[in-house]
């Protein structure tokens, strides 16, 4: 009876582990990257939509995102397909492919240095420029 119950658990983890699936922004021409929300995360497509895409469209009134899940191969064919199109200037089209959770939201921000660690990097740099200037020194 334990061998049957630990086949069948295993069984389920097992299949479990075999999924694959991905949460992404979804949405159609938006205004200042608006979909970042709650309200537009979807799960895609276990074992189809791999990836999350991030459409920036530069028209006259502004700037415009899509957001979606989408195929790997699909979306890096339509990413490098609209390469020459990704000027950032007006009419500019660019798309991003992104393979982690929310990835095609928007850009995280770097945290900020300690005040501990911007003064151990002062140090560490006062010492890379130092260095060379002991390399001159004769050795006697």
């Amino acid at each position: 009876m334990r061998l049957l119950v630990f086949a069948t658990l295993f069984g389920v983890f097992l299949d479990a582990g075999d999924a694959l699936q991905i949460q992404c922004y979804q949405c159609e021409e938006m205004k200042q990257n608006d979909c970042s929300t709650p309200e537009y995360v979807v799960n895609c497509t276990v074992n189809v939509q791999d990836m999350c895409q991030k459409e920036v469209l530069v028209k006259p009134d502004g700037i415009h995102y899509r957001k979606s899940c989408a195929s790997s191969g699909a979306c890096l064919i339509a990413s490098s397909g609209y390469q020459q199109f990704c000027t950032g200037r007006l009419n500019s089209v660019c798309i991003s492919c992104c393979n982690t959770a929310l990835c095609n939201g928007p850009k995280r921000k770097r945290p900020a240095l300690s005040a501990a660690t911007s003064s151990l990097l002062r140090t560490h740099r006062q010492l890379l420029l130092f260095l060379p200037a002991l390399m001159l020194l004769p050795l006697t």
